[in-house]
């Protein structure tokens, strides 16, 4: 039989799934922590002893081990090459740390490569201009890049006609660069696909080949990409196996991630106004990273946050449990209360998160009449409802079931959240290896995620209720 091990290095967790590659049937997962105080292949070989056969099964491996992967954008206008890039960023699996515009040479506080360096990025992606427009800002841009000794890669992404030119000034200041093609070619088009394809070639040569978490393996050549940017295709990969939009919401330790995959409504879209929509354009696939929300280091900040969107009143103890939790990040309830408000704060960050990402839709008036505004990502049509995170996958089911019931339906507020999905919880942890198998076995993948859709034709699926 053959089969792949797939192994995500994760920051805190070393978790591995092992696949028959004839069908896609998950044979065993494993899990171990991730042993950055020694060598992480140490975490990894615990998990392949502990699954049967393991030892001679292909190995595909993602990582966010060592702080996952740092993303700054710099982009000509706010609503435009910027915004535009940062949706490329956080697609490709990279938690932006900032988003620059108007120019790397504008000496104002806060402003410039001095703050860029302060937001310590692994990879700088640098865009702007639309091809034959006005590509003088990126090329300032990059001659700042290379005056001020900028000296971690960069990926390129802007003014094709500029992009050699451009190139040529970062290279010769000895700027490590990858050249992809324009986010935005013209006007109201997002082509993110060659800046995610330079992101992750950057993220595996000059990230994991230099952060030293392993004497033993060569985790450049190893590692297929940064963990969310796997999690991501695996989503693109389940719609496609359950013909469906699907909405994925991963709540962990420091953030709550949403992954989407929908198709818009032409006949929406051509009746949508709205500045964002018309100047950067949209895409099937996104993602959103929310770093006030988590059950751990963000616990804080989640309940700020829900008190702030109304989602919760004065609770002392839940204030309490939020601060334990931030105090000491491994805490692992033991107790009915414990589990309670683990619980009670993934309701929160899983909520926030997902109407940030879903936005809202409201009349209002115009000098032109009333029109329909809409913000986000509209998920009203999803199909599909993933819930993921170590809180939802361990939970009191019927508790866990109650909450993400809760993320959907009707909003008389007009948050665009999915109204009548079928929801389940990747109990398996399957979602990084459906996207790690994608590429080499996607007959695998496919079967992997018809299990999680709760298509899978022959016993009980892996997540559905």
């Amino acid at each position: 039989m053959s089969t792949a091990l797939c192994v995500d290095l994760g920051s805190t967790f070393t978790k591995a799934a092992h696949v028959d590659l004839a069908d896609g049937r998950l044979l065993g997962t494993a899990a171990h922590r991730t042993t950055l105080d020694t060598d992480v292949a140490d975490g990894l070989d615990a998990c392949r002893a502990a699954l049967d056969g393991a030892d001679r099964a292909e190995l595909l491996v993602c990582s966010s081990a060592g702080g996952g992967l740092r993303v700054a954008v710099v982009g000509n206008e706010e609503l435009v090459t910027a915004e535009a890039g940062r949706r490329v960023a956080l697609s490709s699996g990279g938690h932006v740390v900032a988003v620059r515009h108007g120019g790397l040479d504008v000496p104002a506080p806060g402003t410039g490569t001095a703050a860029l360096r302060d937001a310590r990025p692994d990879v700088l992606l640098l865009v702007g201009g639309t091809d034959g427009g006005n590509s003088a800002p990126l090329r300032r841009d990059a001659e700042a890049l290379a005056r001020d000794g900028w000296s971690g890669p960069v990926v390129l992404a802007g003014a094709a006609d500029a992009a050699d030119e451009v190139a040529a000034v970062l290279a010769g200041a000895g700027v490590p660069v990858e050249v992809a093609g324009n986010v935005v070619p013209r006007i109201g088009v997002l082509e993110p696909a060659g800046a995610r394809r330079a992101i992750r070639e950057a993220f595996l040569r000059h990230v994991i080949g230099g952060k030293g978490l392993s004497r033993r393996l060569d985790l450049a050549t190893l590692v297929s990409g940064p963990t969310p940017d796997l999690v991501l295709q695996g989503v693109e990969v389940l719609a496609a196996v359950a013909q469906a939009d699907v909405v994925v919401v991963d709540v962990g330790g420091a953030t709550t991630d949403v992954h989407s995959v929908v198709q818009p409504d032409p006949e929406d879209a051509a009746a949508e106004l709205g500045l964002s929509r018309e100047v950067v354009g949209a895409t099937p696939v996104t993602r959103t990273v929310e770093g006030d929300l988590g059950m751990r280091w963000s616990a804080l900040t989640a309940v700020a946050a829900g008190h702030e969107a109304g989602l919760v009143g004065d609770d002392p103890a839940l204030l309490a449990a939020a601060r334990r939790r931030h105090d000491d990040p491994g805490l692992l309830p033991d107790d009915d209360a414990g589990r309670a408000a683990d619980l009670a704060l993934a309701r929160v960050a899983t909520t926030v998160a997902l109407r940030r990402h879903a936005g809202r839709s409201r009349v209002v008036l115009t000098p032109e009449g009333r029109v329909v505004e809409r913000s986000g990502t509209d998920l009203r049509r999803a199909g599909l409802l993933v819930g993921s995170g170590g809180v939802l996958r361990h939970g009191d089911p019927d508790a866990v079931a109650d909450l993400l019931a809760g993320l959907t339906g009707h909003s008389p507020e007009g948050w665009q959240l999915p109204d009548h999905p079928r929801v389940v919880v990747d109990h398996d942890y399957v979602l990084a290896a459906v996207g790690l198998l994608a590429e080499r076995h996607p007959h695998a993948a496919a079967g992997l995620a018809r299990g999680l859709s709760g298509e899978g034709a022959d016993g009980p699926t892996l997540g559905a209720w």
